[in-house]
């Protein structure tokens, strides 16, 4: 153990309350720090107010970091972490928004998550300055708030800390049970196509069956807990869904309507859809932070025009783009994922769908992989020496709820918008407002002039709130209802 000097007692600390137990970077099983999404900061300590030099202390140059990366690489992963499946879904947003309304939302809804986003990386600055760490996580960020707030936001602070993990796993994990759907989805209209009415299938396969047969592939990628053997999976992910892109956006430009025949605004009633579809699809909080901490000059990530910014801006436009072209062309008829309208006929529209089904198959096990490390790490301890039995168990019992919650619910359009709604209400607009609030409650001129900050963020959270009532209780009636 290594003595610290302590400014308060001018001396070393001894007592064992004065320890500060910390790791700056915890990568157990290899796992890349632009998918760790878990806090890796067991124990905090509440700083003194009286400490001498905490606004001289420079978290920047105290990190020590094997391979940082440059503007360039953060700002390629952070479009490989925020261009997701979410875009497919797109054109349904548009669907319940309207054309011109939806065009509009859509960059609202991405001015406001990015200007969360610069809320969470910018208070998690001021909070590494105040506990005097290199770097803090998302969910380490909020507990530092708490811990270094007002007195009686002390005792919330582990609260706060295992809220951000819990709501990440059921982000995660929910969106592990829509690609499920998604998957299953595409190939049965590809299979469709060539056996419905045959002598081998003369009657229509119901989906569920699909997901059931996917449960061995499932279980056997899922059980690879070393993210160095899935990689080459990724890259196969990124090359299917480019090619399936570009063969979309050919199929969107052809023949295209006139803007008339659509609706410029589809009514108050489909607003929260089109809120959880979207903050679905352009959310991507869970990856901020640990980018920021892995940059060789961080001080570039919320700049002017800033890493932040650049991906976001390209991410939103890319994003609009889809969802104003696929509902112009598609119309009511649009679909929850936007491949499933393509031509079920034709050879390039069934490559389409495969494609983006197979890299949706291999994304799947990516994005189980930070769940199951949040869980793993905080139940581990319970098992022993029993350890990779009880890890290979607990597994492949997460992947069959998975796979029983999408076989339940396989209305992939209100599935994706409940999702959004009720985690990434919560993940990008309430926990960052509630964060800066926490943070600068009671420093002088925290909340600056006629607590401006106080009411900005005020706004924020009613707004997560309303989009997180409203979006989950529109979802699940759709979903009672069946509709798609």
């Amino acid at each position: 153990m290594i003595a610290e000097y302590d400014p308060k007692k001018k001396g070393v600390k001894n007592d064992l309350s004065d320890v500060v137990m910390v790791k700056y970077k915890v990568d157990p099983n290899d796992i890349p720090v632009e998918q760790q999404a878990g806090s890796t900061l067991p124990l905090m300590e509440i700083p003194g107010r009286d400490i001498e030099g905490d606004e001289d202390f420079n978290p920047f140059e105290h990190r020590k970091l094997a391979h940082p990366t440059s503007d360039m690489d953060t700002l390629i992963h952070l479009l490989k972490g925020s261009l997701g499946s979410g875009i497919l879904a797109m054109p349904m947003a548009f669907m319940n928004a309207g054309l011109y309304f939806g065009l509009v939302a859509t960059f609202l809804i991405g001015g406001i998550c990015t200007y969360c986003v610069h809320i969470l990386v910018k208070t998690s600055h001021e909070l590494c300055k105040r506990m005097q760490k290199p770097s803090l996580g998302f969910a380490e960020t909020a507990e530092a708030a708490f811990l270094s707030g007002p007195p009686a936001a002390h005792k919330f602070s582990r609260l706060a800390k295992a809220m951000i993990n819990w709501f990440l796993v059921i982000d995660l994990l929910g969106c592990c049970c829509v690609y499920i759907v998604f998957v299953s989805k595409n190939i049965k209209q590809v299979v469709d196509n060539y056996t419905l009415d045959s002598e081998w299938a003369p009657h229509d396969v119901d989906v569920r069956i699909y997901m059931a047969v996917l449960l061995p592939l499932l279980i056997s990628m899922n059980l690879i807990r070393n993210l160095k053997y899935l990689a080459p999976f990724s890259m196969i992910a990124n090359l299917l869904v480019g090619t399936g892109m570009v063969i979309t956006f050919y199929y969107l430009f052809q023949d295209i309507p006139a803007i008339s025949e659509r609706k410029q605004f589809a009514g108050v009633a489909r607003l929260p859809t089109f809120f959880g579809t979207a903050i679905f699809a352009l959310e991507g909080i869970g990856v901020v932070m640990p980018l920021e901490n892995n940059m060789k000059t961080p001080t570039h990530f919320i700049g002017c025009p800033g890493v932040l910014n650049t991906g976001m801006f390209f991410v939103v436009s890319l994003y609009a783009l889809v969802g104003f072209f696929g509902y112009l062309k598609y119309g009511d008829g649009t679909s929850g994922s936007i491949t499933l309208n393509l031509p079920q006929d034709e050879v390039l529209g069934q490559c389409v769908k495969l494609m983006i089904a197979v890299a949706i198959f291999f994304t799947y096990s990516l994005q189980f992989y930070v769940p199951m490390e949040i869980i793993w790490k905080n139940i581990r301890h319970r098992f022993g020496a029993k350890k990779n039995l009880a890890e290979y168990s607990i597994r492949i019992a997460i992947i069959i709820i998975t796979l029983g919650i999408a076989i339940a619910i396989p209305n992939l359009g209100p599935f994706i918008s409940l999702v959004g709604a009720v985690c990434l209400s919560f993940l990008g607009l309430i926990f960052p407002a509630v964060i800066e609030t926490v943070t600068y409650w009671d420093r002088p001129n925290g909340l600056g002039r006629f607590n401006w900050v106080l009411w900005k963020n005020m706004f924020l959270v009613s707004f997560g709130i309303l989009g997180f009532l409203t979006g989950a209780y529109v979802s699940i009636l759709d979903i009672i209802k069946g509709e798609e």
